[in-house]
């Protein structure tokens, strides 16, 4: 059975400029090395995308992780539907990624009014790190459409 060392901070504060936290996506070259995040807040906004842009069973030994989103696309746009999209990202953010406080959830279908634009759903997300409430980020992304 595995031990969980309770003394020890898992947490990692921003000091060194030099120090990279995580692999920025796409992966692409930054002065001749692999883009890298800096900060936690880079860190975890990269995180929120990668969870946001996982459908959940897409992931091999990892069923769970992901949020159900593209099974909203062909219904009817209501005030119900921004309800669900929503409590399916709080559930799997709330489940995998307990360190992030959301601040609001923007959901809406696209102004594009062309053949691919109109199965397009908006979705931005506004969240904060619960250590640090100031340190705020926002992300948007496209569902459908592609």
């Amino acid at each position: 059975m595995a031990i969980i060392d309770k003394t020890k901070q898992n947490w990692i504060y921003d000091r060194d400029e030099a120090t990279s936290i995580g692999l920025k996506l796409p992966m692409t070259l930054d002065n001749g090395y692999d883009a890298s995040t800096k900060t936690t807040l880079d860190a975890v906004k990269q995180n929120v995308l990668n969870l946001l842009n996982t459908e959940m069973g897409e992931r091999v030994l990892q069923p769970n992780l992901g949020v159900r989103l593209k099974r909203f696309l062909f219904e009817p746009f209501s005030e119900d539907l921004v309800v669900q999209v929503q409590d399916q990202i709080v559930e799997s953010m709330n489940f995998w990624l307990e360190f992030v406080q959301i601040n609001d959830i923007r959901v809406k279908m696209s102004d594009d009014n062309s053949d691919v634009g109109r199965s397009t759903m908006e979705i931005s997300v506004d969240f904060s790190l619960k250590k640090d409430p100031r340190a705020a980020e926002s992300v948007t992304l496209n569902v459908g459409g592609e």
